[in-house]
């Protein structure tokens, strides 16, 4: 299997090539050359597999043993998860007669992003390990520096996957003030030698911007050897594909007696801000598990929601009624109205899906473009593809906005479809589920969710069930689970959300780097500055 980029040219990349890269230098998102069909047998195969067995099923499709034998993914992918504190690492529990809930949170961090981030650090040592043992005494070692922008959860879960690994320096942007305090925590509490917190003045959406850019710049990039953790890099969304096949396989096992999973439909819903936990499901019905429409959830910062609903994808809503500052509901779901910034951000309950730009959206929009693309043979089509998606994202550079043809629209709506949830609906979603039977508390991520859920459920059929994902413990989020529940006599936070790996956090000693503005040159600087020594300096109190 090789990888080339959304938006061409002639590289073709091994995955190994493909995982220590992340972005292409030309600005596009590597994909597979084809996406792999399932095994004949799969169905009864896999059934029992767990989680590892499964990873190492799905990751053997898109990984030549020649790169990773067998035995070396089984080693990876074991220690992977070895530190999750689930058996099942993303268990699916039943919330009522057809909804279910895919608990993506049980990692070192307690958020979805460990399980292709744990993945992640190792590959990048796995990697860096083997290139290195083949250089000659006194030849210079292999090193990366990996740069990551999070709007809370990336961060933390990069941070952990890769602290105190050899050869290998992490910094990663946040925007100072938008993040939760507990999200916040997680990064700069970690004192390992190699991990740099950066605060940037301004949103994530800028953090994102100024990695991309390194990434763009050649002589820096040369220079330092960049890495990426952002879910453009293909190995996250490969790894988050594989939950998807595990709750297929224990949904199956949780229908009522009599019933077979060929009866029915399962439709999942995904809070998403960034589109890669989606796009993960995505990935997973075209190489051939059974589900119907994936469904987008967002917040207020509704671009996904608006793009199926107009085929324009815009950062400020050019359909929106003047002064309101925001698009009309999404298929008549609640307004989403929040405060907004300069820069078009709504603040929200749900910080990690506050974005503007949807990165991983790029993929997609490549396939939509494949799927109505002209042409008699693949290579062709890919070629046609790639110049059209290059177009769709210079507009969107330039102008802000791109609105695509028909065609790509329907072929996308054939697989997906999305909502928009308020805050107010988020805070009445988490007061219900927590006062439901059986109990639930869902941070307000999740409860985006489950709020989008219960909206399309009166449309579909009698047969379809829905499997919403779980992206964080609602711990990480204690001001909007409480703000929610605080009218509940019995509900005591400490008591019922609170995990014993967070008390006393907020406490620990904190080392951090602010940044005065979204300016790359002053990332660059910090980089420059730390990523050789790998020694922390009473600057990273400071600023910069």
């Amino acid at each position: 299997m090789r990888y080339f980029s959304t938006r061409g040219g002639d590289q073709k990349l091994s995955f190994e090539e493909t995982v220590l890269t992340g972005l292409a230098p030309n600005g596009g998102l590597y994909i597979p050359e084809h996406i792999p069909s399932l095994p004949s047998d799969w169905r009864t195969k896999w059934k029992d597999y767990s989680f590892v067995d499964l990873s190492i099923a799905v990751l053997s499709l898109y990984i030549s043993p020649n790169e990773i034998s067998e035995q070396e993914l089984r080693t990876l992918v074991e220690k992977s998860y070895r530190t999750f504190r689930h058996p099942d690492v993303t268990p699916l529990k039943k919330l009522g007669d057809k909804t279910f809930i895919l608990e993506l949170f049980h990692g070192p961090t307690f958020a979805f992003k460990d399980v292709a981030l744990q993945l992640l650090g190792n590959l990048f040592e796995f990697f860096l390990l083997r290139r290195n043992a083949k250089k000659t005494p006194g030849e210079q070692q292999e090193t990366l520096t990996v740069v990551g922008a999070t709007s809370g959860d990336t961060g933390s879960a990069a941070i952990y996957g890769l602290r105190n690994k050899a050869n290998i320096s992490i910094f990663i942007l946040h925007p100072k003030g938008r993040v939760s305090p507990i999200q916040e925590a997680q990064m700069t509490t970690v004192t390992d030698a190699n991990v740099h917190n950066v605060a940037v003045k301004g949103t994530f959406d800028d953090c994102q911007d100024i990695v991309k850019a390194l990434f763009a710049d050649k002589e820096f990039n040369a220079e330092h050897r960049l890495g990426a953790v952002n879910s453009i890099n293909w190995a996250r969304i490969l790894a988050q594909t594989v939950y998807y096949f595990l709750s297929f396989f224990h949904f199956q096992s949780q229908l009522p007696e009599g019933t077979s999973v060929e009866d029915v439909e399962i439709q999942y819903v995904v809070p998403t801000g960034n589109f890669g936990d989606i796009l993960a499901g995505y990935y997973a019905k075209k190489m051939g598990l059974p589900m119907g429409k994936l469904v987008v959830a967002t917040n207020a910062n509704d671009i996904l929601a608006r793009f199926w609903k107009t085929g324009r994808y815009e950062k400020v809503d050019s359909g929106a009624v003047e002064g309101e500052g925001a698009a009309a509901p999404a298929g008549g779901s609640s307004n989403g109205k929040q405060g907004t910034d300069a820069s078009g951000v709504k603040e929200t309950l749900s910080p990690a899906m506050d974005i503007l730009v949807s990165s991983n959206f790029e993929r997609l929009l490549w396939y939509l473009a494949y799927e109505t693309a002209e042409g008699e043979d693949d290579v062709t089509r890919r070629t046609a593809a790639s110049k059209t998606l290059d177009t769709w994202m210079l507009k969107v550079k330039i102008d802000g906005r791109v609105e695509v043809p028909v065609a790509a629209l329907e072929a996308g709506r054939k697989d997906f479809l999305a909502e928009r949830i308020s805050n107010e609906l988020t805070l009445t979603t988490i007061q219900s589920y927590f006062d439901g039977q059986p109990s639930y508390v869902a941070d307000p991520h999740t409860a985006v969710g489950l709020a989008a859920a219960r909206f399309i459920a009166p449309n579909n059929s009698p047969s379809t069930y829905q499997i919403v994902l779980s992206t964080a413990h609602p711990a990480k989020f204690s001001e909007a689970v409480s703000k929610a529940l605080e009218g509940s006599s019995h509900f005591n936070f400490d008591r019922d959300v609170l995990p014993q790996e967070f008390h006393g956090l907020l406490e620990k000693e904190k080392r951090v780097i602010d940044v005065e503005r979204p300016d790359i040159d002053l990332v660059k600087g910090v980089i420059g500055r730390f990523a050789k020594s790998n020694e922390h300096t009473a600057v990273e109190a400071g600023s910069v």
